[in-house]
C-alpha cells in the first residue's frame, strides 16, 4: 500500500480530534455523578499502557500499520483473523459514531429532517476524506484543531460566571463503586478506542514524533474533556445533567453575558460536528483498510465508497431511537468492546514479545 507520511502536528491533530469526537456531545462517566473527573482520570490512566503499545508497535515496525503488524507477529493465519476482527470493530465503531451525530443534529438542529438524511451528509463528507486520503485529512486536522479548541476554550471561559462549585461536592461523598463503574465505561468510550490508531496514524517524519504526538494529542484530548465535564455539572447540577442526552450542548445553550451574547450554541455546534466527522472518518478509513489489506488491493482509496455505504446502512439498522442507542452505549459496548481493546492488545504483545526475544521478527520499513 501507499504510504502516507504525516509530521507531528498532523498526527496530534488527529488523535486529539478522534479522542474528543462524540465524546464531548454524548457526555461520559456520568454514573460518577459530581465525582465525574475522577473517574475520567482514573479512564485515562488505565488507557495510558495502549497508547505506550501503540507507540512502542510504530517504532518497532517503521512505517508499518497495525495490519501489516498483526502479519509479521501472528503470521499469515492468524493475522489475517485478527485483521478481520479490526476490520469488524472498525465498521460497528464507525456506525455508532454515525448514529450519535445524527440523533444530535436531529435532537439539537434539525427535528423534522429525516435522520438518514443527517447520516448521508457525514457518509459523503466521510468518504470524501478518505478517499483524499490520510495525509490530506492530516493536514485538514491541524488546521481545523486550532480553530476547534479556541472556540471551546472561549466558550468555557464565557461560562465561568455561571458556574456553582457547590454542585461539584461533596467530593468522594459516597463509595467508590459508582465511580469505578463510570471509570470502565470512559476507559472503553472514547480512551481506549485509541488502539485502531495504529491503523491511520502511523507513518511518521521522523520516529521521535511518534511519542510526542501520541501522548501529547491523548493527554490534551483527556484535559479538554475533564474540563468540559466538570463545567457541565459546575453549571447544570448532577441531576440535570444526568437526564440530557447531549450535556455539553445543553451547557452552552445556558450561557449569557448581559444582552449580546447568548444562544451561541450553534457555534459549538459545528465545532462538535467538525469533531466526530473527524472521528468518522478515521473508523472508515481503518475498515477501508482493513478490507483492502484483506482482499489484497493495493490501494485502499477505490473501497472507500463502498465501505461507507455498508457502514451507512449498518448505523441505520442498529437503533431505532437514541434511547436504544444510550442503553447499548452504557450497558453493551464496554463489555463488547473489551476484546478488541484489552484482550487483542494483549495478546498481540505478548506475541511481540515472544518472538522479540526468539529473535524471529523480520522487519523491514516500508
Amino acid at each position: 500500500m501507499q504510504k502516507e507520511t504525516i509530521s507531528s502536528g498532523q498526527a496530534f491533530s488527529l488523535i486529539a480530534l478522534y479522542i474528543m469526537g462524540s465524546s464531548i456531545t454524548t457526555g461520559i462517566a456520568g454514573e460518577a455523578k459530581n465525582n465525574s473527573w475522577a473517574a475520567i482520570l482514573i479512564a485515562i490512566v488505565a488507557a495510558l499502557p495502549l497508547i505506550l503499545l501503540n507507540i512502542k508497535l510504530i517504532t518497532s515496525f517503521p512505517g508499518k500499520n497495525l495490519f501489516e503488524i498483526l502479519e509479521i507477529v501472528l503470521g499469515k493465519f492468524f493475522g489475517r483473523l485478527i485483521i478481520a476482527f479490526y476490520s469488524w470493530y472498525a465498521l460497528h465503531l464507525g456506525a455508532l459514531v454515525l448514529s450519535s451525530f445524527k440523533f444530535f443534529v436531529h435532537t439539537a438542529a434539525l427535528p423534522e429532517t429525516p435522520t438518514i438524511v443527517v447520516s448521508l451528509l457525514m457518509t459523503v463528507l466521510g468518504i470524501w476524506l478518505s478517499r483524499a486520503g490520510v495525509e490530506v485529512m492530516a493536514r485538514s486536522a491541524k488546521m481545523m484543531i486550532t480553530i476547534d479548541y479556541t472556540v471551546i476554550t472561549m466558550v468555557f471561559l464565557l461560562s465561568l460566571p455561571q458556574l456553582n462549585p457547590d454542585y461539584l461536592l461533596p467530593i468522594f461523598g459516597s463509595d467508590m463503586k459508582p465511580i469505578l463503574s463510570a471509570a470502565f465505561s470512559a476507559f472503553s468510550y472514547p480512551f481506549a478506542e485509541t488502539f485502531m490508531l495504529s491503523i491511520v496514524v502511523f507513518s511518521f517524519e521522523h520516529k521521535k514524533d511518534v511519542k510526542k504526538a501520541y501522548l501529547g494529542g491523548y493527554l490534551i484530548a483527556g484535559l479538554f474533556i475533564i474540563a468540559l465535564g466538570t463545567r457541565n455539572i459546575a453549571m447544570m447540577g448532577v441531576p440535570v445533567n444526568q437526564v440530557e442526552y447531549f450535556p455539553s450542548y445543553a451547557a452552552v445553550s445556558r450561557i449569557r453575558v448581559g444582552d449580546f451574547i447568548q444562544r451561541i450554541e450553534g457555534t459549538v455546534d459545528i465545532v462538535f460536528q467538525t469533531m466526530a466527522l473527524f472521528e468518522y472518518s478515521i473508523c472508515l478509513v481503518a475498515f477501508t483498510k482493513g478490507i483492502a489489506h484483506l482482499l489484497k488491493i493495493e490501494n485502499y482509496r477505490v473501497v472507500a465508497l463502498p465501505a461507507g455505504l455498508i457502514m451507512l446502512c449498518f448505523d441505520q439498522l442498529q437503533f431505532n431511537s437514541i434511547l436504544e442507542m444510550r442503553e447499548f452505549d452504557t450497558e453493551i459496548y464496554p463489555y463488547y468492546a473489551l476484546p478488541f481493546q484489552v484482550i487483542l492488545p494483549a495478546i498481540i504483545f505478548l506475541a511481540y514479545l515472544i518472538r522479540k526475544r526468539r529473535g524471529s521478527l523480520r522487519i523491514q520499513s516500508s
